[in-house]
């Protein structure tokens, strides 16, 4: 098992954050997927641009403060915990995730995927949210 924690203060409303970050159906600012196909309230899929499949289950939601979910594929299985928080002139995203390898061979790598994947999310987002932010200006 394998656990990295990253956090980033973004120049937007912890509005405007939440909603970017939890939106399944925009999620074209993400490098890594194809799309992300919403199941029903608590369950999506998201497939990367080779179509691969990671199945999310929501597990907590709180508006504006948390969101939760478990995930799995044929490789592993994890889970991300992102908080939102309303910090001065900004808002601030600090996430956890975990994730077992199913293979013995993969466990090596795990920990420089993870962060590669973490980073990739947080420069995205971060492109997002500049984007946004320059067409309301």
């Amino acid at each position: 098992m394998t656990t990295s924690q990253m956090s980033r203060v973004f120049p937007c409303s912890i509005e405007r954050l939440w909603t970017t970050v939890i939106n399944l159906e925009d999620t074209a600012w993400r490098s890594d997927l194809d799309r992300v196909e919403p199941l029903s309230r608590n369950h999506f899929v998201e497939y990367t641009k080779a179509g691969y499949a990671t199945f999310f289950t929501v597990t907590a939601q709180e508006p504006l403060h948390r969101w939760a979910f478990t995930m799995e594929n044929d490789n592993l299985s994890g889970h991300w915990e992102g908080k939102f928080e309303a910090v001065g002139g900004g808002s601030q995203l600090s996430f956890t995730e975990t994730i077992t390898a199913k293979h013995w061979w993969m466990r090596p790598f795990v920990p420089g995927y993870l962060k590669r994947q973490q980073s990739l999310y947080l420069k995205d987002l971060q492109r997002k949210l500049e984007e946004t932010t320059n067409k309301s200006t």
